[in-house]
């Protein structure tokens, strides 16, 4: 594949030559720090460029681009048939499906393609950047924040071992919960990396839980996770495993990273870029990662009220889930945003709360379409994108796309009753097949 990025940056070097570039990058943690890679390696070749963040890659969004040299990142891979029939020279760094040809226009990297191990959208466009401009930590750095905002930090590759080289990153063996950096109480309260039932968004739950485990205030406020010591992390830890149905990979590697020139805790920087754009605020998580010191105090504050809304909407899980054998569905309709259902799915397949294989389904209404997330327990078991195309089969403009354990779905509002009926029987299938 690194061959294959070779070739392409040459080729994007060669016919980009006095040409302005249109980047459209998805609006996620992995897509916003793909974009900003991209722009700081343009600028550094000084190339006219302008950016389009997007929830979708829909038609009308093509329609839309005028220029003709177009490069897409964390996006594209299913769209293959539709740029065919543009006249535009099209690269696409994505490393979702694809299942189709690829047309004479496009040239596309996807490590689906070269049957390579997984690895973020952020990590290929920093690997095809660096065959533009050479090593550059501040990208390096980026495209770590994108590898944990994809959730792929537990199994590192090796073509991400190899970025972390040309990173300012220190790693650091600890409790999987973030901020690390912060107070413990306010990790433990706000945090959703680490889902404790009676104790996530519950303030006396947290101070019982420190409690249990004999932490204390000291000088008026309590210790954050990489300040603990070898005991204090060992009961925190044991107080937490008594509270987990499952506790199960609650400890793995902290990634540190270099960011505003202090290292900071990669997951909590992937999660205030994630926040900005759920809050539909993709421009201020775009000058975030640009380094811009206004969009970060937005950031934070945008961060804020993006975990209140997690909160109440985990809150709203517990009384209306549909619980099946082997998956669970949450038709949240109108009560959860469609660009946080998602996040509500994440959190609950990785609460260790299910078994592995079970299936979390959440589905919000975004205007006249609903916002279907699929995400799959421990990551391994039921296809969740084959179900999700099962489910839509026969669907009037339904579009599907993603990978096996994590996938998702556009439909027609009108088309609700249809698809969780369909997607009911999609999953006794499958049960069955099992």
């Amino acid at each position: 594949m690194q061959q294959s990025i070779r070739a392409a940056a040459l080729e994007f070097k060669e016919k980009s030559k006095n040409r302005h570039i249109t980047i459209v990058s998805h609006y996620d943690t992995d897509g916003i720090t793909s974009a900003a890679i991209m722009i700081k390696a343009l600028t550094k070749l000084r190339k006219g460029f302008s950016v389009k963040i997007v929830k979708h890659l829909e038609q009308e969004i093509l329609d839309e681009i005028r220029n003709d040299f177009v490069i897409f990142l964390d996006l594209g891979a299913s769209f293959l048939e539709r740029f065919s029939q543009l006249n535009k020279k099209i690269f696409i760094l994505d490393h979702h499906e694809t299942l189709q040809d690829i047309p004479e226009n496009v040239t596309i990297i996807n490590p689906r393609l070269h049957s390579e191990e997984e690895i973020s959208a952020s990590s290929l466009t920093y690997l095809f950047c660096r065959e533009l401009i050479g090593p550059n930590k501040d990208l390096a750095n980026l495209a770590i924040i994108g590898m944990v905002g994809d959730m792929l930090d537990k199994e590192v590759s090796k073509l991400n071992n190899e970025i972390m080289k040309d990173a300012e990153i220190k790693i650091k063996r600890g409790l999987l919960l973030y901020p690390a950096t912060r107070p413990l109480n306010k990790a433990l309260e706000l945090g959703s990396g680490l889902y404790i039932p009676g104790v996530t968004g519950n303030s006396k739950g947290v101070f019982d839980l420190l409690s249990d485990a004999g932490l204390t205030k000291e000088n008026g406020a309590f210790k954050s996770l990489i300040d603990l010591n070898e005991e204090e992390t060992s009961r925190l830890v044991t107080a937490i495993m008594l509270r987990k149905k499952d506790a199960t990979n609650i400890i793995g590697n902290i990634y540190l990273v270099k960011f505003f020139n202090k290292l900071e805790d990669a997951r909590e920087l992937s999660a205030m870029i994630n926040a900005c754009s759920r809050l539909e605020n993709s421009d201020i998580a775009l000058s975030f990662c640009l380094n811009n010191r206004k969009a970060r105090d937005k950031a934070e504050s945008i961060y804020a009220r993006y975990k209140q809304h997690i909160i109440q909407g985990l809150s709203y899980v517990e009384r209306n889930k549909i619980e099946g054998q082997g998956y669970v569905i949450i038709n949240a309709k109108n009560m959860i945003k469609d660009t946080i259902i998602g996040t509500i799915s994440s959190i609950l397949a990785s609460s260790r709360i299910y078994p592995d294989g079970t299936l979390i389904i959440g589905l919000a209404y975004d205007n006249e379409k609903i916002k279907v997330s699929a995400r799959v327990c421990g990551r391994e078991g039921r296809n969740a994108r084959e179900v999700l195309e099962q489910a839509t089969r026969g669907l009037p403009k339904a579009e599907c796309g993603g990978h096996p354990s994590a996938a998702g779905c556009l439909i027609s509002i009108d088309s609700e009753k249809d698809f969780l009926s369909n997607l009911t029987r999609a999953l006794d299938l499958e049960i069955v097949k099992i």
